[in-house]
C-alpha cells in the first residue's frame, strides 16, 4: 500500500475530520480513507445512504398495500388550482 502526506490542511477542514473521526468511533487514518473513497466512489465505502439494506425486502403485499394507501396523492385537486 502506498502513503501519502496532506500538506497545509485548512483549520475548518481538520476541525471537521477530527469531528467525523469521532462520529465514526475509528482512526484519523482510516476516516480519512472511508471519506475519499465515498467521495471517489472506490471499493467498500460507496456512499451509503443507509438505505440499502431496505432494498429488495418489500413482498408483493407490501407493495400492494403501498400503492393502495398512496393512492390518493396522484390526485390533483383541480379546486386548489383556480
Amino acid at each position: 500500500m502506498k502513503q501519502i502526506t496532506i500538506r497545509n490542511v485548512p483549520d475548518e477542514l481538520a476541525n471537521a475530520l477530527e469531528k467525523e473521526k469521532k462520529r465514526q468511533g475509528k482512526s484519523l487514518n482510516q476516516t480519512a480513507i472511508n471519506l475519499l473513497r465515498q467521495s471517489l466512489g472506490v471499493g467498500a465505502g460507496r456512499y451509503n445512504n443507509g438505505l440499502a439494506k431496505l432494498a429488495g425486502t418489500w413482498t408483493r403485499k407490501d407493495l400492494t398495500t403501498f400503492e393502495k394507501d398512496t393512492e390518493i396523492f396522484e390526485h390533483i385537486d383541480d379546486e386548489l388550482w383556480k
